[in-house]
């Protein structure tokens, strides 16, 4: 799954509000508002909508050292 910090990276990616992603997976601004900040883990369900969003959008999430070493990341997608 997606961290909350990839989250706000994809948002910036695509230089989307906190709405603009909540209207892109169908959900609530304060849930995306409530994980970007910490404040709450949303379920495995509503994280799977989130990336799902992001993804149609072109943004590609890595793994933990997936790419290069490291942390999570997250990149746009080529083309």
């Amino acid at each position: 799954m997606i961290t909350s910090a990839q989250c706000r990276a994809g948002r910036a990616l695509l230089q989307w509000s906190q709405q603009q992603l909540a209207d892109a997976a169908h959900i609530g601004v304060v849930t995306v508002r409530q994980f970007e900040s910490g404040a709450a883990e949303p379920r495995h369900a509503t994280l799977d909508v989130i990336k799902r969003a992001f993804e149609a959008a072109g943004v590609i999430f890595e793994a933990r050292g997936e790419m290069v070493p490291g942390g999570p990341g997250v990149r746009l997608a080529e083309g």
